[in-house]
């Protein structure tokens, strides 16, 4: 039987293999309100927003259904949110017959 020391292939192993490189993740900014597409996430002046699912989709600009009276109703949500965090700050602007454009007007 020998008696010689065996390499721990563990740890060669784990020598060899390295951690995937993360792609930077993408972030809107409009004015103070910053977005972050890939974690669902609105910040305003460094506090995150409480938005559901439909009103963050709004924000970031996934299409919603022609003709969908509802985006209505989320985007008036959505704008007492934002007013609330930011009051001095309008985000959502209406374009009648075209829908509504996101920015960071005082």
């Amino acid at each position: 039987m020998s008696t010689a020391a065996q390499p721990d292939v563990s740890t060669a192993a784990q020598s060899q293999v390295s951690a995937p490189a993360q792609s930077p993740r993408e972030l809107l900014t409009v004015g103070p309100l910053e977005i972050l597409p890939d974690d669902n996430i609105a910040v305003a002046s460094g506090r995150t927003l409480m938005l559901s699912i439909r009103e963050f989709r709004l924000v970031w600009g996934r299409e919603m259904r022609a003709g969908d009276r509802s985006v209505d109703v989320y985007v008036r949500k959505l704008r007492v949110k934002l007013e609330q965090a930011l009051p001095e700050w309008r985000f959502i602007h209406t374009h009648f017959g075209f829908g509504y454009r996101l920015s960071a007007e005082r």
